[in-house]
């Protein structure tokens, strides 16, 4: 790069500026920021769907607060969405035979 700090990728990775990809590492951090705001979960879930939208912006930028603005917005969004809805997303639902999804 211009100022000498190497490739694009070495600048990314020193600075700690990679995106989170990694569905369980979100999912992880939205579990813990969910429980922190139980109260606000159950305000969302008994609203009408017209006030739901501003409800979920809250959680959208608690997550990203979380992440310190790593985490993929697309991903949080999908993530977030399901979890409120009381649905787990398809990639975390246990499928063992005898084990209760998650």
């Amino acid at each position: 790069m211009a100022n000498g700090e190497g490739s694009a990728d070495q600048v990314i990775e020193t600075r700690g500026l990679k995106q989170v990809t990694d569905s369980g590492a979100i999912e992880s951090m939205q579990d813990g920021m969910l429980a922190a705001n139980a109260e606000q979960v159950g305000q969302y879930r008994a609203a009408d769907e017209a006030k739901r939208g501003k409800m979920f912006g809250f959680f959208v930028g608690q997550a990203m607060k979380v992440s310190k603005g790593k985490a993929n917005p697309g991903q949080v969004n999908q993530l977030l969405k399901s979890k409120l809805e009381g649905e787990a997303p398809a990639a975390s639902r246990d499928t063992t035979p005898g084990m209760p999804g998650v």
